[in-house]
């Protein structure tokens, strides 16, 4: 995250970005500002987020971006799990599925890897969020910078980014 971003943040009184911030207000969440938490040091891994906000490894939410056939995809995964690249590819129907490259990540989203929030972006992506979100009451997920996080309900934060639930984790060894 740039300084001047930052600034923007904690000068709306968030530890949000900017521009998640306004996504927040346009679905009509803007009660979550509030509710956000910026820590001085990263949130950028989920084994961080969880430490700093000291809930368990599988109540972070990670936002990550895949390409499948080249085409951006949004996967919403619990902290403690990884997603099956396999399943993915079987869900969408595609040909290949792969991780998406950081430049790819910032141009879709508009966010840095560490940072990316489960909606909000500057792109619209079809989103998949695996089923084990649902089990928590409240998951936390990114605000947009590698230094905040922000609250949700699984359920909410499924309709608001418009996800699929779908079962797409790698099996537990």
């Amino acid at each position: 995250m740039t300084t001047t971003a930052a600034t923007d943040a904690d000068a709306q009184g968030s530890g949000a970005h900017p521009r998640f911030a306004a996504a927040l207000d346009e679905l009509g969440l803007g009660e979550l500002t509030a509710e956000v938490r910026r820590f001085p040091d990263a949130t950028r891994t989920a084994a961080e987020a969880a430490a700093a906000v000291g809930c368990e490894l599988s109540e972070i939410c990670k936002s990550l971006i895949f390409a499948a056939d080249g085409v951006p995809v949004l996967v919403l995964m619990d902290g403690a799990s990884r997603v099956d690249v396999e399943r993915v590819r079987e869900e969408l129907g595609a040909g290949k599925v792969t991780r998406a490259k950081a430049d790819v990540v910032r141009e879709t989203t508009g966010y840095a890897i560490g940072g990316v929030p489960p909606f909000g972006h500057r792109t619209r992506t079809r989103v998949l969020a695996d089923r084990a979100l649902l089990r928590h009451d409240v998951v936390w997920a990114a605000a947009g910078t590698p230094h905040a996080v922000f609250p949700i309900a699984p359920a909410d934060l499924v309709k608001h980014a418009g996800a699929t639930v779908v079962d797409v984790r790698e099996p537990s060894a």
